[in-house]
C-alpha cells in the first residue's frame, strides 16, 4: 500500500511538474516558420500594428537563404520589391554598396549566411510587436472554439500558444498536412492544369534536394581536406566541371573548374557550394516523413555534400577550400537545414498555372489584377538526377516576369489559415520559378498583410479585399507589376502600379535569359483606340466613343474620362496636370505618353478602388 501511495505521489509531481513547466500564451497572428516568408510576414503584420509570435526550430531566421546556406539570390535584381529590396540595401550597407557583394557569377547579390541572418534578426527585432520564439518545435495543433491551439517544445520545455489565425510558413507545408488541408505533391497532368508542358500524367516525382556548404579559404599553405566519407566514389562527381587546361579545347564542352568554383563566391573568401548536376544536388523526397525519419534522411544528402567537398578537395585541389568555422552553429559546420526545392503545394482559392504566367491576359481568370508579388526568374527545375523522371522541354517553358495572385496564398477549404513560402498554390511547373529567396520574401510579406487585414476587420481571410491588401503592399514598397522600367523610386510608381494592376494599361512581358522583362514604356505614345480599349472593361459607356489610330491627346482623353463617368473640366485637367508634376506644358493638342494616360486616368477615375474578385473579376 505504501508502495501504491509512493508511485502515486511520483506521478501526482510529475503531472505537476509538467503544468508548470509548459508555457500557455496567447497572440494574434502566430506564423509556424521563421525562414524567409515567416520572418518577412512577421514583420509586416507587426508593422501593421498586429501581435504576432512566430515559431521557429532553429537560432536563425530566413530559411533557404540563411539557414539552408542559400546565399546567392536568385533573380528580381532589377526588381528590389518591399522587404526583399529593404534586405539587400541592408546588405549593401554592411558591406559596401552592390559591387561589394556581386561576388559570383551566379548571382547579382551573394552574401555569408550569418550576416543574411544578423540582418533578419535586426530589422525583426525593431517591431515591438514582433515575438520570435527561437528552438521551438511545434508538434501539434487543432482548432478549439474558433481559436488555433498549438503545442510546442522549447528547450525541452513544453508550452501551448493560441491564436485565432495562423500562418504555415514551414519549409515543406506541414501545417497544411496537419490541419487536413488540401494540397498537391509531384507533377501534375497536363489534362488537369492544361499546361501543355507538362507531363501527361501526375506523379509524384519532385524536385532534387541540395545540403548546401559553405566553404572558407584558409590560405594557399592551408590543407583543410576532411577525412574520406563513407561511400566516396569520384567517379560520380568527374562531370561537374572539366579539370583540364581551359585554353586546350579537351573539355569536353564541361566548364572549367576554376569558373565552376567562383559561381558561388561570397564576400571574404567564402564559396557557397550549391553546384546542380554532378555537384551536389541529391535526389529525396522527404515530405510525407515524420520529423524523425527525415533527419536520418537528411544524413545521406550530408554525406553526399561531403563526398563532394572530398572530390574537390582531392581531386580538383581545393584543399586549401574547407567547411567554414565561423558560419553555422552547427557541430558538423553545414547548415542548420537543407535547402528544399519543392514543397506541398496548397490547393488554394486561386491556383497560378503555367499559362497564366506565360500569357496572363488571355485566361479566363484575370489573376494579374490581383498580384501581390513579382519574379523574374525563369522556369527551372532540378531534376536531371534521377532518369526516371519525365523530361520537360524547358525551351517551351519560356515565360515573361510575372506576379503571383493573392489567392493563392488562401486555402479553398480550411478557414483562418494562410499559407506562404514554396507551399502557395501553384502548379508544379510554376514552383520551378517562385520557389526562388526574392519571390518567396515576398510571399511572407503579402501574408502578413493579409493577416493583418484580416485580424482587424474581424473577417476571414477570403473575405479580405484584394485591393486592400494590394494598397497596404504598395505602401509598404512592394511592386504589384513586374515593370522594369518604372523603379519604386519613380514619381509615379503608385499610379502606374494601380493602373496596370487593372489592366487598363498593360505591360509587355518579354522572356530573356536568366532575367525576365516586362515594360511599361512610360514614354512611349498611346493610341486613341488603345486608351478606349483599355477602358472598355471598367466603363463600358465608352463605348460610345470613335477612337482612332491617332495619338492620344488632352482633348480625347478629356472626352473620354467624362464618357467613363468623370466630372472632369478642361481647368480641372489644366490644375492635375501641374499637381502630378508631368513632364511638360500641357497643350491641348499635344500627343500624350502612356505614363500620363496612367497617371490621370488614376487621378480622375481612381479604377483601382473598383472591387475585384480572386479571380480579378470585376465587382460592381
Amino acid at each position: 500500500m505504501i508502495a501504491i501511495r509512493r508511485i502515486f505521489i511520483s506521478q501526482l509531481l510529475c503531472l505537476l511538474t509538467w503544468q508548470l513547466s509548459a508555457q500557455s500564451q496567447q497572440t494574434d497572428l502566430l506564423i509556424i516558420g521563421g525562414g524567409a516568408s515567416g520572418t518577412t510576414a512577421g514583420i509586416q503584420a507587426a508593422r501593421m500594428g498586429v501581435k504576432v509570435t512566430i515559431l521557429e526550430e532553429t537560432a536563425w531566421l530566413g530559411g533557404m537563404l540563411t539557414a539552408a546556406g542559400v546565399s546567392a539570390i536568385d533573380g528580381n535584381n532589377a526588381l528590389p520589391s518591399g522587404l526583399w529590396g529593404e534586405f539587400r540595401e541592408q546588405l549593401y550597407q554592411h558591406y559596401g554598396g552592390p559591387k561589394a557583394v556581386a561576388t559570383g557569377w551566379v548571382s547579382n547579390t551573394l552574401f555569408e549566411p550569418s550576416v543574411g541572418n544578423r540582418i533578419l534578426q535586426q530589422l525583426a527585432a525593431r517591431e515591438k510587436q514582433l515575438q520570435v520564439l527561437f528552438n521551438t518545435s511545434w508538434t501539434s495543433i487543432q482548432k478549439i472554439n474558433g481559436r488555433w491551439q498549438v503545442n510546442f517544445i522549447r528547450n525541452k520545455r513544453r508550452g501551448t500558444i493560441e491564436a485565432p489565425l495562423v500562418i504555415d510558413a514551414t519549409e515543406l507545408g506541414d501545417v497544411m498536412a496537419a490541419t487536413h488541408t488540401g494540397y498537391r505533391t509531384g507533377m501534375d497532368s497536363r489534362l488537369e492544369t492544361g499546361e501543355a508542358v507538362a507531363p501527361l500524367k501526375a506523379n509524384d516525382y519532385i524536385q532534387v534536394l541540395t545540403y548546401v556548404a559553405t566553404l572558407k579559404d584558409y590560405g594557399a599553405g592551408a590543407d583543410k581536406t576532411i577525412p574520406r566519407p563513407a561511400g566516396y566514389d569520384p567517379g560520380i562527381f568527374r562531370c561537374c566541371c572539366a579539370n583540364d587546361d581551359p585554353y586546350s579545347g579537351n573539355g569536353g564542352g564541361k566548364m572549367n573548374c576554376d569558373h565552376m568554383m567562383q559561381y558561388g563566391k561570397l564576400p571574404n573568401h567564402k564559396y557557397m557550394i550549391n553546384w546542380p548536376g554532378c555537384g551536389n544536388d541529391y535526389p529525396l523526397n522527404v515530405i510525407e516523413m515524420t520529423r524523425e525519419a527525415r533527419t536520418k534522411a537528411l544524413q545521406q544528402a550530408k554525406l553526399h555534400t561531403l563526398r563532394y567537398l572530398y572530390y574537390l578537395q582531392t581531386e580538383l585541389g581545393y584543399k586549401h577550400l574547407g567547411l567554414a568555422d565561423d558560419e553555422y552553429p552547427t557541430a558538423d559546420k553545414l547548415p542548420m537545414i537543407p535547402y528544399y526545392r519543392e514543397a506541398r503545394r496548397l490547393k488554394g482559392i486561386a491556383t497560378l498555372g503555367f499559362n497564366h504566367v506565360a500569357h496572363p491576359f488571355d485566361q479566363p481568370e484575370a489573376y494579374y489584377r490581383t498580384g501581390i508579388a513579382v519574379g523574374d526568374y525563369p522556369i527551372d527545375h532540378h531534376q536531371e538526377k534521377d532518369p526516371a523522371v519525365p523530361k520537360i522541354d524547358f525551351s517551351k517553358a519560356k515565360v515573361p516576369s510575372y506576379n503571383i495572385p493573392l489567392g493563392s496564398l488562401i486555402p479553398a477549404t480550411t478557414d483562418d489559415l494562410i499559407v506562404a513560402e514554396k507551399s502557395i498554390s501553384v502548379t508544379n511547373i510554376v514552383n520551378g520559378a517562385t520557389r526562388l529567396q526574392p519571390v518567396v520574401l515576398q510571399l511572407g510579406q503579402a501574408a502578413g498583410a493579409l493577416a493583418a487585414i484580416s485580424l482587424q476587420q474581424k473577417i476571414p481571410p477570403r473575405q479580405v479585399a484584394v485591393r486592400q491588401v494590394q494598397q497596404a503592399l504598395l505602401k509598404a514598397g512592394v511592386y504589384l507589376m513586374p515593370y522594369i522600367d518604372v523603379p519604386k523610386e519613380h514619381p509615379h510608381f503608385d499610379a502606374i502600379q494601380r493602373i496596370g494592376a487593372t489592366g487598363i494599361l498593360r505591360g509587355t512581358g518579354i522572356p530573356y535569359t536568366w532575367a525576365n522583362q516586362t515594360w511599361f514604356y512610360p514614354q512611349r505614345p498611346i493610341s486613341e483606340y488603345e486608351f478606349t480599349q483599355g477602358l472598355l472593361s471598367y466603363y463600358p459607356a465608352t463605348r460610345k466613343l470613335a477612337p482612332t489610330g491617332q495619338d492620344l491627346t488632352p482633348a480625347f482623353l478629356l472626352k473620354a474620362l467624362q464618357a467613363a463617368g468623370a466630372t472632369v473640366t478642361t481647368d480641372q485637367l489644366a490644375t492635375a496636370w501641374q499637381q502630378l508634376q508631368l513632364s511638360t506644358p500641357l497643350r491641348n493638342d499635344q500627343p500624350l505618353n502612356r505614363e500620363m494616360a496612367a497617371v490621370l486616368t488614376d487621378h480622375f477615375l481612381h479604377p483601382f478602388d473598383i472591387p475585384v474578385s480572386f479571380t480579378g473579376a470585376i465587382q460592381p
